[in-house]
């Protein structure tokens, strides 16, 4: 099975994809979804919310996991899409917030970053703890590349817990992606949303925890590179930019997923470079590889005019199901 998307005439590069896809594109062909929110606590003495569609107590129907990419929430354009087609098929859905993400700063030192296996692990065990069902997880961007990476740390044990998983966009050579998105206009129009809402929430945990990280250094980052530098490698672990970016790759580790995975990445992403993408021997038997000429980052806009974005989920998900029979 592979996904033979064209990109409209009329949205001719991977930068009008993207953005029409986010701001413009029609997300959902049903009515907006409402959310059932649950705080669940952590090990660590913290909290995630995790937001679900309505229908989740009932049956035992698929269960869709949807991480996030960065700075996103249940509210991202691509999360309304995915939770249209799970009603639509009846499927549950659940979008568990990556720490801070969803409206409310968190109350551990931490935030989240592209390699949180630990915490994908706990959240979809604690997903399947609240499901009688078979269950498929999906990440985007962001959220992608740590899923996948969980997939290839975990190897075989990964098909205890789930029975198919999706990358959507994900940048699986962070080094590649993260230079690519701090140069020329990216960094002009993707950097600078980013660092928008980035900074002032890292400046809300320095108020939290004074002296977690240097606090003018901060002020003065103009590229997710420095971001990345001052805040989300020595906060979590790293010893600094270079080496998060390499350890929480999951592109290396792909020969080792032994769960059914698909990675699906749009030649024209504006940020995740095409020649840094897996290719057929960088990856084993277990992984699928979509990678279409077009399509931007998260983008995938289909339909005359106006466009809309329920093409990309019902191919993932037509995809996951045929993992489920």
């Amino acid at each position: 099975m592979t996904w033979g998307y064209q990109a409209p005439w009329w949205l001719p590069s991977g930068d009008v994809q993207t953005v029409y896809a986010a701001k413009l594109a029609n997300a959902s062909n049903g009515p907006r979804i409402d959310w059932l929110r649950e705080r669940w606590l952590t090990p660590d003495a913290d909290f995630v919310d995790v937001d679900w569609i309505p229908n989740r107590h009932s049956g035992t129907q698929p269960l869709l996991v949807l991480f996030h990419g960065l700075e996103g929430s249940s509210s991202s354009h691509y999360a309304q899409a995915f939770a249209s087609q799970a009603t639509q098929r009846g499927w549950r859905m659940a979008l568990p917030h990556f720490r801070g993400c969803s409206g409310e700063i968190n109350l551990a030192p931490r935030a989240y970053h592209s390699g949180d296996v630990d915490e994908i692990d706990w959240m979809l065990r604690e997903c399947q703890k609240l499901h009688h069902g078979p269950v498929v997880a999906v990440g985007v961007s962001l959220g992608g590349n740590a899923l996948m990476r969980w997939a290839g740390d975990k190897g075989a044990a990964a098909k205890h817990v789930v029975q198919g998983i999706a990358a959507i966009s994900a940048p699986l050579d962070l080094t590649a992606s993260g230079h690519a998105i701090d140069q020329g206009l990216n960094r002009h129009i993707y950097t600078r949303m980013f660092l928008k809402t980035m900074k002032p929430r890292a400046l809300e945990k320095l108020a939290q925890y004074p002296g977690l990280f240097d606090g003018q250094a901060l002020l003065n980052v103009q590229t997710l590179y420095e971001f990345d530098n001052v805040f989300t490698a020595p906060v979590h672990g790293y010893q600094n930019t270079d080496d998060y970016w390499a350890r929480a790759s999951a592109k290396p580790g792909l020969h080792h997923v032994r769960v059914p995975a698909l990675a699906l990445n749009a030649c024209n992403d504006p940020f995740v470079p095409a020649w840094s993408l897996p290719k057929a021997d960088e990856v084993g038997d277990w992984v699928t590889l979509w990678q279409p000429a077009t399509g931007g980052h998260v983008g995938f806009p289909d339909g005359a005019f106006p466009a809309h974005v329920h093409a990309m989920p019902i191919a993932v998900m037509d995809w996951l199901q045929t993992h489920l029979e």
